[in-house]
């Protein structure tokens, strides 16, 4: 019995969806975007804010972005993400498309449609890739898990916690005292 064939997409394919439609590549393959909840924009506009004001008040060349923001994860035409947050502290990585290569911070914001794609797909594609750290942000549960893959080390928190940012010494963010 012959193995069931699949289409494998380019970053080209991407581009030449519908106007509005959004999407992310991984692997040759095309995953669908529905758009974000006002809690899920919540949570990623307070914490872009809390970020980059760090970066900015520490006189930091790392640089923040909040989704839409393409990342070309592998340097190839088979990978593009629009993680929610991106920290990339090496500029040659950005250019006028967005970022070429891996962030070293990536934050997703779970949403009912990406569960499984936060949790597997993009956990496996951005360790491989180079991420030094990912957060999973799970409003739905309360939950946010923290990978480091700079030391292999992952903790679980709750929304009544604070959280060290492991690529920085002195970044924490209380998510206690974030109004969702």
């Amino acid at each position: 019995m012959a193995l069931p064939q699949y289409e494998e997409y380019t970053v080209e394919d991407i581009y030449n969806l519908p106007e509005g439609t959004r999407a992310e590549l991984i692997d040759g393959q095309i995953y669908y975007m529905a758009p974000p909840t006002r809690k899920h924009q919540d949570i990623a506009g307070t914490l872009y804010r809390k970020i980059a004001d760090y970066i900015d008040s520490n006189s930091g060349s790392c640089k923040t972005y909040i989704a839409p923001f393409a990342v070309f994860l592998n340097e190839d035409d088979k990978n593009y993400v629009e993680p929610d947050i991106s920290v990339i502290c090496n500029p040659n990585k950005l250019n006028e498309r967005g970022c070429v290569g891996a962030p070293d911070w990536i934050i997703e914001i779970v949403s009912p449609g990406s569960r499984k794609t936060d949790y597997f797909t993009k956990l496996f594609k951005y360790r491989t890739a180079g991420v030094r750290e990912y957060w999973i942000v799970d409003p739905i549960k309360n939950l946010i898990l923290v990978y480091n893959f700079d030391t292999s080390d992952s903790e679980q928190y709750t929304f009544a916690d604070t959280i060290k940012a492991g690529i920085y010494d002195d970044l924490y963010i209380d998510f206690s005292k974030m109004n969702f």
